[in-house]
């Protein structure tokens, strides 16, 4: 497909948006219009772009277009998949698979056009919601590593009890519930109390 025109001074440059056309690239060329020049097709431009817009819709796609691109120069432009939705296990893999940025069509036409310029910059761009979801995916594995005693103390310590409100509440010595909070902050990989509990409130 042809590069489209546009004059050399766009804050953007040239991106390759690496998609079949359709109303989804529609929307991305009306929301990129007066910022870059746009080149589609799975075909390289003449000129290096600034950046790679890539289209998935699964995380084999992702890890196939991100590896194409790779192999087609060590110095590859940062590359920013484009989902149809906020789907973060999609952006999650669009990260480990080394791209650069993850934006989706439900995004306004202003927030794309930052998320490519921060990409563009060599940034990392990743929906805000991506961070909760990575830690809370990481939970159950670390929760269900406790004992029925370590998390029984550890929901007490969410609700804000001291240790020695938590001895009397369980019928045991402060010394011993010390004992416990020590293993599972090792399990957890916390350094201290609060942690854990952000933790656990987080879980749900």
């Amino acid at each position: 497909m042809a590069q489209s025109s546009g004059d050399t001074s766009k804050p953007l440059g040239l991106i390759w948006v690496d998609c079949l056309q359709s109303v989804v690239t529609a929307g991305l060329e009306q929301a990129l219009r007066g910022q870059a020049r746009l080149h589609y097709g799975e075909k390289p431009p003449e000129r290096v772009p600034s950046c790679i817009i890539l289209c998935v819709h699964d995380q084999e796609e992702v890890s196939e277009g991100v590896e194409r691109h790779r192999e087609l120069s060590p110095d590859t432009p940062p590359i920013v998949v484009f989902g149809s939705h906020l789907d973060l296990p999609l952006a999650r893999d669009a990260l480990r698979a080394g791209a650069s940025g993850f934006t989706h069509a439900r995004m306004t036409p202003d927030q794309l056009v930052r998320a490519v310029a921060v990409a563009a910059k060599g940034e990392l761009v990743a929906p805000r919601e991506l961070l909760r979801y990575l830690i809370v995916e990481e939970q159950p594995e670390k929760l269900s590593s406790l004992s029925a005693r370590q998390r029984e103390i550890l929901m007490l310590v969410a609700e804000g009890l001291s240790n020695a409100e938590i001895a009397g509440h369980l019928f045991l010595s402060e010394s011993t519930i010390k004992q416990h909070l020590r293993a599972t902050y090792k399990i957890l990989k916390v350094n201290n109390r609060t942690e854990a509990a952000n933790l656990i409130r987080r879980s749900g």
